[in-house]
């Protein structure tokens, strides 16, 4: 992109605020690097995790990278407990251990007073919204999920509701995921609907890879099925494993961690699926690629337990795409909407574990049909990726530091 495309970048600053250790976010990745490179000064503000990060630290895009705090990376790196799960001490003593975290934020982020403070998700949006005021900075939004209905903050949903309807309004920026979580919010805070930019991958090619088989050392021909992300409650992936015990001919690999891996290798134990159902751990964003083009079909079976799941499309559905995996997903409506319009792949009802087998064994069982949805994938790609929407968020910036927005 062309720095010298906009007028006030050059001497504009931009930090970002992300409540994760900033090592496999490609979303804030992604936004990061494209506003850097629309020449704008940026600065990702993430958690510190000592042993697995570095405090400071320069991508080669230029985003400089700042990590505070030990505790909460950490934590983040091995959780013991989903935030749903947690009793309301252990709630109250987890906000606690986290207020001296986002204090160090805080000060930070006075010091350094830049033009533009962004928050990625309401975890961060007061601490970035009190240094904006503190430092004079423009706040921007950036609401990745609908965290007030979102499947892990059930016991604090009114709370997240009434922070994000008292601070988006007033944000001289708002950028959420798709387009039904837009209008929820412009109808929920009555504001106007945010910016959609949504959790697309850069359009990365990768070509005759066998990471997966080579890796798990899998002898057999079988088509390789993959889920990659969170193994986290709500995302359908007990049924996943219980889908595969019913499912001739296939291996299975869940790549990605999360609070409910512990229960899921108990379950592919207890159906005495090990030589067919693989964990591994998540592995860094750029060898990603690799790994999901190595296997032949993408799955997405996430349950509408919550608004946030229903308006969800999710960052592997796009993943699968770019990689021209044929798709196996619930059929709730914006993964409808993608799978339907290009012709990507089947669609299951949320919490059909005999639909989701019986989708997956077709595919399984239909090699023409798979290479019908993956030239589909690949056709699609070319405007299902990160680089055909990333102009809008330059543009949003450009009309909020000049006045226009």
């Amino acid at each position: 992109m062309n720095s010298g495309e906009n007028c006030c970048s050059e001497s504009s600053v931009v930090d970002m605020l992300v409540w994760n250790t900033f090592q496999n976010d490609a979303r804030v990745k992604n936004e990061a690097e494209t506003l850097a490179g629309g020449g704008y000064h940026v600065a990702v503000h993430a958690l510190h995790a000592p042993g697995y990060t570095q405090q400071q630290e320069f991508l080669p895009s230029g985003v400089e990278v700042i990590r505070h705090g030990r505790k909460q990376g950490l934590r983040l790196l091995s959780p013991r407990k989903h935030t749903a799960r947690r009793n309301r001490l252990e709630l109250i003593a987890l906000l606690l251990s986290r207020l001296l975290t986002h204090l160090l934020m805080l000060a930070n982020l006075v010091k350094r007073r830049p033009d533009v403070v962004h928050a990625h998700d309401v975890n961060v949006l007061p601490t970035a919204w009190l240094a904006a005021k503190l430092s004079g900075a423009k706040l921007v939004y950036d609401a990745h999920e609908i965290s007030s209905g979102r499947e892990g903050y059930r016991k604090i949903g009114r709370l997240v509701a009434w922070v994000e309807k008292a601070i988006m309004p007033k944000a001289a920026g708002s950028i959420t995921t798709t387009e039904a979580r837009a209008k929820f919010f412009a109808r929920a805070y009555r504001m106007p609907r945010p910016l959609v930019l949504q959790n697309r991958p850069r359009l990365v090619r990768v070509e005759g890879d066998d990471r997966l088989r080579r890796e798990l050392g899998l002898e057999e021909s079988y088509p390789i099925v993959i889920y990659q992300g969170g193994l986290q409650p709500g995302r359908g992936l007990d049924r996943l494993v219980e889908a595969a015990a019913k499912v001739d001919g296939a291996y299975f690999v869940f790549v990605g961690g999360g609070s409910v891996e512990g229960e899921l290798k108990a379950l592919v134990e207890k159906l005495g699926l090990q030589s067919r159902v693989f964990f591994i751990p998540t592995v860094p964003l750029a060898e990603l690629p690799y790994y999901t083009a190595s296997a032949d079909i993408g799955v997405q079976p996430i349950e509408n337990t919550c608004l946030n799941h229903f308006t969800t499309d999710s960052n592997k559905l796009f993943e699968y795409v770019v990689a021209r995996l044929p798709i196996v997903a619930t059929g709730l409506p914006e993964i409808a909407r993608v799978v339907k319009q290009h012709d990507l792949g089947l669609l299951v009802p949320s919490g059909d574990t005999k639909a989701l087998s019986a989708a997956i064994q077709r595919l399984v069982d239909d090699a023409a049909l798979r290479k019908r949805f993956s030239i589909n994938a690949e056709n699609a790609s070319a405007e299902l990726n990160w680089e055909e929407q990333e102009q809008a968020l330059v543009s949003m910036y450009d009309s909020i530091l000049t006045g226009a927005a």
